[in-house]
């Protein structure tokens, strides 16, 4: 707490695209009451604060943290220990700092390979000398540096202890605003908080059973693209060939995907039963494909399936498009080490 008796809140934004930060925008007024309530103490985003200011904090200095990013570098590892020696509750923030998200789909392939896409290979990219990023240079001036660029994307988790989880990308405002108030509460009025390591602001049943959509078991051929068919308003998108990961995925955002004829992308991350959300998902695509009948040759049944199968564009970056780094693969082999 502050002199002014007010809890104190940080956000901090490690390799991710921002979403995170402009969500808390979107709980409106409540904004208003989150000025009232914290005393801000760390806001990179918002507000000129440098390093040197957290780092001549006493530890537990900041009552909550809001970490949103996957750990991509070293400055973003370096951040996540300074912000969790400083912090009495840390939250990871938002899918990328959860589960690794869309920055840790660069876990199936290399860190050499990633380098070479964006600074050499890059039909935008004018490098003829094929210069790549260093993390020291020495120059006239003195030495320039940069943070390592590492090998495999990482949740929150997997290099600090976290308290709590924030899924979503970017949460939705009501479960942001739920989640101040718990917080606010517990600080303010001595009230309960969740137990250590929940998902809070969030449901722990399928997206499935927050959409109105019919169930038909009805099975299919072949799988959709949404530009590439107009789906029926009321019955299950999966079940039309449009992929939606609601089987797989924590309730908690009232299924909007869904309800506007988009399948679910999984950003709330899996409910607590299951151990690999791409896993789950392949499960409930192999219960929905026409597979023939019995009578059928196995090689032709082979072959139907897999007819199927090569009409998923890019399964990988489908099925793990949130929880690559919490999968059981969290990256492809390739004889790296794990940085």
């Amino acid at each position: 707490m502050s002199e002014n008796g007010k809890p104190k809140l940080a956000m901090y934004w490690a390799s991710s695209c921002g979403g995170c930060e402009i969500s808390v925008l979107n709980i409106h007024e409540n904004i208003l009451t989150v000025d009232e309530v914290f005393d801000i103490a760390f806001f990179p985003c918002i507000a000129d604060f440098k390093v040197k200011d957290v780092e001549a904090y006493p530890d537990n200095y900041i009552d909550v943290c809001l970490f949103n990013g996957a750990i991509r570098n070293s400055e973003n590892e370096e951040m996540a220990h300074l912000l969790r020696e400083k912090s009495k509750v840390l939250v990871a923030y938002g899918s990328c700092s959860y589960e690794g998200c869309i920055p840790a789909l660069s876990n199936l392939t290399t860190k050499d390979a990633t380098l070479d896409k964006v600074y050499v290979s890059n039909p935008s990219i004018d490098n003829p000398n094929k210069v790549l990023p260093q993390t020291s240079v020495h120059m006239p001036e003195g030495e320039l540096t940069l943070p390592s660029f590492y090998h495999t994307v990482k949740a929150l988790d997997q290099v600090v202890d976290v308290d709590y989880y924030l899924p979503g990308c970017p949460p939705e405002p009501p479960q942001i605003w739920d989640v101040l108030q718990v917080v606010v509460g517990a600080l303010t009025e001595g009230k309960p908080l969740p137990p250590a390591g929940a998902v809070v602001g969030a449901g722990n049943t399928a997206v499935c059973d927050e959409c109105d959509r019919e169930k038909r078991e009805k099975t299919i051929e072949r799988f959709y693209r949404p530009y590439e068919v107009q789906p029926d308003p009321d019955q299950c998108l999966l079940e039309q060939g449009i992929l939606c990961m609601g089987i797989a995925t924590r309730a908690g955002c009232g299924a909007l995907c869904p309800t506007v004829g988009m399948g679910c992308r999984g950003c709330y991350g899996p409910t607590d039963d299951v151990e690999d959300q791409g896993a789950k998902m392949l499960s409930a695509i192999a219960s929905v494909i026409d597979a023939g009948n019995e009578t059928m040759d196995e090689d032709k049944l082979e072959e139907i399936i897999q007819e199927a199968v090569d009409t998923i564009a890019d399964p990988s970056g489908t099925f793990y498009r949130f929880s690559m780094s919490h999968s059981i693969l969290q990256r492809v082999k390739n004889g790296k080490g794990a940085a």
